[in-house]
């Protein structure tokens, strides 16, 4: 779908005051101020992300609840269990949690449940279970906050009851032992954009400073919660929170640690998956490398497996483990492939993907593991609020549904608009998952295009591109796009920056890569200079742009690419059109 390119304003008197305050070059000024950080002292913050910057543990709301909660259990040696999530969230949260409470002395376990069988958060079954084999506590990690009648099983059948998660919480909260979320009603906690294994490791930390009686912890203790930051990073950067305040500190200090001291089941999945050799890791190495291979095991109803690889201690099980989570990965892409090509067949017989407000798309036998990621990618590209259901074969089951948003439309009000329709739903704003009878689906459907329609203005349709500043293909140096690099981590709230270029040729016709031809890749030149330049997604641009026959403007992000100790610059392309072509 077509873009709206907006540049930024830029004032070059605040550019250059805050280039001499703070001592970087006036490019690297200007990104800073274009997101929101002018006031110098403010600005050095940003770019230092020192860990110190990380607030105590203990200001979190519900904390000291829960250490006491805890630390009681240890002491009485009652069986504790951490009950995580299926996403690389939560299930990064629950081993550190895990590893923490196993070096505390703890009787401790993990379990996480199957996402195709028992779906997403506390089950009755699963606490029954649970009970039965002895638990008395159980902590959650990344679920929980809207557990109400499970909440409720859990006292009837003996649990103390811990719940971590920064989920969107329901008007009615659990009867829990203790809830640690950074956003509890009545509390002031002054970030509320943790995600839940940015939680588990500010409990794990609280307990290490508990067990240690001050706020400084052991040296042995800081070299586990050292090691922690690594894992904590990768369900920060998965779970697509913004990288900013606390979270853009985790992910700095976890990147350097998951390079220097990662856990053996993170080195044996790097080194399989050819990450190890790299000089150094940055957000992009979780998102598009790590995440999706441990999000694979969960999509695929192996969770369990990805817990096991970030905590087991034999080289032996390191290796298989990392081994079949990569093939579990390449499953994963297969089933993509497949369900990504049946679905924009459906939208081209099927709907009008201009007219529409939304989209709303069925089929028997699309695999619930990975119809999340398939509605991501029709939303951006169609800039469309889209939900995906997967039909049971026979038609006996509930159909499960994934949705996915644009900015600025809450999923979860529209949902909870159409739950007529709906056997149960919940999410965030921006990605929600829901239950359906079979027949309910063409209601649904109806009702949910309909509240979209009424909620989203035709202007809003279309896709803004912000764009940091126009430049040409020759200012893109190793020296300059390092300089760059002073503001990453880059990911959600904090993106890497986004420029343009006009009047670019291409030095060769485009070619197709990756599985199905989905992405793109690209020779251009411009007065001279020659860049490489890959368009994730992009491969259906392939035609298009051969027939223009003219330069092109491009949008693009400026990064570094490592390949066999080599070092070049190239170009992500994130949007194209014919020089001089209107908005």
């Amino acid at each position: 779908m077509k873009k709206r390119w907006r540049i930024r304003p830029h004032n070059p008197q605040r550019i250059n005051a805050l280039s001499h305050a703070i001592d970087v070059p006036a490019f690297v000024a200007q990104l800073l101020i274009a997101r929101g950080h002018q006031d110098p002292h403010q600005a050095r913050d940003f770019l230092d992300a020192r860990l110190s910057g990380l607030r105590d543990p203990n200001d979190l709301p519900g904390m000291p609840q829960a250490v006491e909660v805890i630390s009681r259990a240890m002491a009485a040696q009652k069986r504790i269990v951490v009950y995580g999530d299926y996403d690389v969230d939560g299930m990064t949260g629950t081993a550190l949690l895990w590893q923490c409470l196993k070096m505390l002395g703890a009787d401790v376990g993990y379990y996480v449940p199957h996402r195709l069988d028992e779906g997403y958060g506390l089950n009755e079954d699963a606490l029954k279970t649970l009970a039965a084999g002895g638990a008395s506590v159980v902590i959650t990690v990344d679920c929980g906050i809207t557990s109400i009648d499970e909440a409720r099983v859990a006292k009837e059948l003996g649990i103390e009851l811990v719940i971590t998660d920064h989920h969107q919480m329901v008007e009615e909260l659990p009867a829990a032992a203790a809830m640690v979320h950074p956003r509890l009603p009545g509390s002031s906690y002054p970030f509320g954009g943790l995600c839940g294994a940015g939680v588990a490791f500010k409990l794990a930390w609280a307990l290490c400073q508990r067990a240690c009686g001050a706020r400084k912890v052991s040296e042995r203790m800081k070299n586990f919660l050292m090691e922690s930051v690594a894992l904590a990073s990768l369900g920060t950067v998965a779970d697509v929170v913004p990288l900013v305040d606390e979270n853009r500190i985790i992910v700095r200090h976890g990147l350097l640690s998951l390079k220097e001291r990662p856990t053996l089941g993170l080195a044996t999945m790097m080194r399989v998956c050819g990450l190890a050799d790299k000089r150094s890791f940055d957000s992009e190495d979780i998102g598009f490398t790590l995440g999706p291979r441990l999000n694979a095991s969960g999509r695929l109803g192996q969770a369990q497996l990805a817990v096991e690889l970030l905590t087991t201690q034999s080289e032996e099980r390191a290796q298989s483990l990392a081994e079949y989570i990569e093939e579990l990965n390449s499953s994963r892409q297969s089933l993509e492939r497949s369900i990504l090509l049946a679905a924009n067949k459906q939208v081209k017989n099927q709907f009008d993907p201009i007219g529409d407000a939304a989209l709303v798309l069925a089929d028997r036998g699309w695999h619930a593991g990975v119809i999340g990621i398939i509605a991501g990618r029709l939303a951006e590209k169609y800039h469309r609020p889209v939900v995906m259901i997967s039909i049971d074969e026979l038609g006996i089951k509930p159909a499960s549904g994934s949705a996915r948003s644009v900015p600025g439309f809450d999923l979860c009000q529209a949902l909870t608009h159409c739950s007529e329709h709906l056997l149960s739903h919940g999410g965030h704003a921006a990605a929600a998952g829901l239950k359906i009878a079979p027949e309910r689906i063409d209601a649904f459907r109806e009702d949910f295009c309909e509240y979209v329609a009424a909620e989203i203005t035709s202007d809003n349709q279309v896709a803004d591109l912000w764009i940091d500043a126009e430049a040409p293909l020759s200012a893109f140096t190793l020296s300059s796009v390092g300089q760059i690099e002073q503001l990453a981590p880059f990911g959600q709230g904090n993106g890497r920056p986004m420029l343009c270029a006009t009047g670019v040729d291409l030095a060769e016709a485009p070619k197709r890569i990756g599985g199905g031809g989905r992405h793109l890749a690209l020779k251009l030149s411009q007065h001279g200079t020659k860049m490489r330049a890959v368009a994730f997604g992009g491969g259906d641009w392939a035609d298009e742009m051969s027939a223009v026959g003219k330069p092109l403007s491009i949008a693009f992000r400026p990064y570094i690419n490592e390949f066999r100790g080599r070092r070049n610059v190239e170009l992500q392309l994130a949007d194209w059109r014919p020089a001089g072509a209107d908005d």
